[in-house]
């Protein structure tokens, strides 16, 4: 007994429990289990906060971001080898004007062996488009159509005129360095999935073949390999093996996975800790889960035949990207997070024959681009979709040979990409390059103020958002200034 008048009155000491006391307690404690599941398996069970001495997540249960998101899915349509602005988004009339004219600032060449100063103006019109008037060129009607639904940042710099560097930097948040998790990466490692049935990060890549810097553009780097991009096929079928043969169809199967799921966890157990054992058996069973799954979302057959010919489908020409872009709205439908569309090699770099390839990568994309946007929007996912086209650089606005074989050099100095929906603001031109478009001159953005950016279109805050790896916080920004552009949120 207690002598301390502050105490109160002592506990009593424990005693057997009546029948009713231990049908009561052990009810409310498989109650409280039941209600944990079945919130855990609707996505209202969120993650508690971790304190710092803990693991950082491993896994792809949905979790609440800390502000009020405006996106939840991603489709990023990435252009490897740096589309030339200023004959696509950004009009100089001073450029055109000076045609053949030597160019007095300096300038960084990638070739020096095919440079020259004389400014080349581009070949092609621009007009306005939209309620907004926003100046489009001609090579791009498709764009043209959904003006008034895009966000042009027209001001990005990079500071580097190499393809990897910069790759590295939009993707990894550092300059040339490998080893990085990917924006898709981060985001799923932040937020989880809203799919049990399909990956969170899936990366639908082109039949002629990987894009510059290969995989390492969908790569986790130092996060487990449960966050990394899961890669679709660039022909049918997408996913091999995905459907089981017919002798081991139905019970027999259910009894095998059951059986398999088991010994996984029995082996987990063992190996408490490791990522990439975690993964792989994440990966095991997510692969069962997907035979009706992924069969439904790649099914592009059962879009009507209007469908079709918004994105292209009814023409060779549109085709094949035409189908991949339907198909990544096909997946954010279903709970996927984000999504990356990507070219072989790289098309948009345009050293050479820029009157002929620059078309011609105008007319695979432009349309299935704008029909993914359009088509979001009609559906109502637009809103919370963030839809980002662009690439790693830009162009130079001086010659790079001569004739009419001429084409153009490397420009990480200015340039412009675009996104729509998630809660950017459409029918906005924001930034601005010099009177040539050489050089980024206001409102700069750098790919770390776009992450920082998307993040925050997330929910996410980028100096919060911390992986630690080597006992050093990792952040998609690390070391680098990074600020949200406010300006381009609705």
């Amino acid at each position: 007994m207690s002598t301390d008048p502050a105490a109160g009155p002592a506990a009593p000491a424990p005693g057997p429990l009546s029948r009713r006391g231990l049908l009561g307690r052990a009810g409310f404690g498989l109650g409280t289990l039941a209600l944990a599941d079945l919130l855990a398996s609707e996505g209202l069970l969120a993650n508690p906060a971790k304190p710092a001495f803990e693991k950082p997540f491993a896994d792809l249960a949905p979790r609440r971001p800390a502000l009020a998101p405006r996106a939840t899915a991603m489709i990023s349509l990435f252009m490897h080898g740096g589309p030339s602005h200023v004959d696509l988004v950004d009009p100089k009339p001073e450029l055109s004007r000076l045609d053949g004219v030597d160019y007095g600032g300096e300038v960084a060449y990638s070739f020096v062996n095919r440079a020259s100063k004389r400014l080349l103006g581009s070949p092609w019109t621009f007009a306005p488009a939209g309620a907004a008037g926003t100046e489009i060129s001609e090579l791009l009607p498709g764009l043209r159509s959904i003006a008034d639904d895009i966000c042009l940042v027209r001001s990005m710099h990079t500071g580097h005129n190499g393809h990897e560097v910069s790759i590295r930097y939009f993707h990894g948040g550092q300059p040339a360095v490998l080893g990085r998790p990917t924006v898709g990466s981060w985001l799923c490692y932040a937020l989880g999935s809203e799919s049990r049935d399909l990956p969170a990060y899936m990366v639908l890549t082109d039949p002629e073949g990987h894009p510059v810097d290969g995989v390492t553009n969908w790569s986790s780097g130092f996060m487990p390999p449960l966050f990394q991009g899961t890669v679709l096929r660039a022909r049918e079928p997408r996913i091999p093996n995905l459907e089981p043969p017919g002798w081991l169809e139905g019970p027999l199967q259910a009894r095998n996975l059951r059986f398999l799921g088991l010994l996984n966890a029995r082996h987990r157990e063992r190996h408490p800790g490791e990522a990439d054992l975690e993964a792989r058996i994440a990966s095991y069973e997510l692969a069962a889960r997907m035979q009706l799954a992924a069969t439904d979302a790649l099914d592009v057959s059962r879009e009507t035949e209007a469908t079709h010919r918004l994105y292209g489908l009814d023409d060779p020409a549109t085709r094949e990207y035409g189908t991949r872009c339907l198909i990544a709205r096909r997946l954010v439908e279903r709970g996927v997070r984000f999504v990356q569309l990507f070219l072989g090699g790289q098309p948009w770099d345009n050293h050479s024959n820029l009157r002929e390839t620059l078309p011609a990568i105008c007319r695979r994309t432009d349309k299935p681009a704008a029909a993914l946007v359009a088509d979001l929007k009609a559906r109502g996912l637009l809103d919370t979709t963030l839809v980002h086209w662009g690439g790693e650089i830009g162009r130079l606005p001086v010659t790079e040979g001569e004739g009419s074989g001429c084409g153009r050099d490397h420009n990480g100095q200015g340039f412009s990409i675009w996104m729509a929906g998630g809660g950017t603001k459409g029918g906005l031109a924001y930034g601005a390059t010099d009177e040539v478009g050489h050089r980024a001159v206001s409102d700069v953005v750098t790919p770390n103020d776009w992450q920082a950016t998307v993040l925050r279109l997330f929910g996410l805050d980028h100096e919060s958002l911390v992986y630690r790896h080597g006992g050093v916080e990792q952040r998609l920004t690390s070391g680098r200034p990074a600020r949200v552009v406010e300006p381009i949120l609705a």
